[in-house]
């Protein structure tokens, strides 16, 4: 056994760290977001085919989810509850942009991704519909959260 000076730490161990397990939830958050945008157009494209509420107010809460992802992609590491409130605040900025018409804003969105990403025409309604998405979001991530700490705890021989 080698001897340490008194005050040093132990050496620590580096597998498993935490920077390891922020990028490997930041990878799920990506492919959870690609996944949520894949319904979001679905949603668009086969509204004719849709409930009347889904069909109306489905891509909303969607994309505030996607918003809420791409956050956490970004900052895999932070906590739901500021992951959440970045996602919120984007989201209605986005909202409140369509306020706005220039000639060079509305050029980006007259194409197909700028549409989709900043929107066309201002509804309140939808302020309560990103709400929804990003409420949905949050309490999805705490129930993961919960469900993963729960395992580990049960399957590590603590508790029973």
């Amino acid at each position: 056994m080698e001897s340490q000076s008194i005050g040093t730490p132990p050496p620590r161990k580096t597998t498993g760290g935490i920077c390891q397990r922020s990028a490997r939830k930041g990878s799920l958050y990506f492919l959870s977001a690609i996944a949520v945008a894949a319904a979001g157009l679905a949603s668009r494209r086969y509204r004719d085919r849709s409930p009347e509420f889904l069909a109306e107010y489905a891509g909303d809460p969607l994309w505030a989810l996607m918003v809420f992802l791409l956050v956490s992609t970004l900052v895999a590491g932070a906590s739901t509850w500021l992951r959440a409130c970045i996602a919120l605040l984007f989201s209605f900025l986005v909202e409140i942009s369509q306020l706005y018409h220039a000639p060079w804003i509305d050029t980006i969105r007259a194409t197909k991704l700028g549409g989709l990403v900043l929107g066309h025409g201002f509804l309140r309604s939808d302020f309560a519909c990103y709400t929804a998405g990003v409420t949905i979001s949050f309490l999805a991530d705490q129930v993961i959260d919960w469900l993963v700490h729960a395992e580990k705890f049960t399957t590590s021989g603590q508790s029973r």
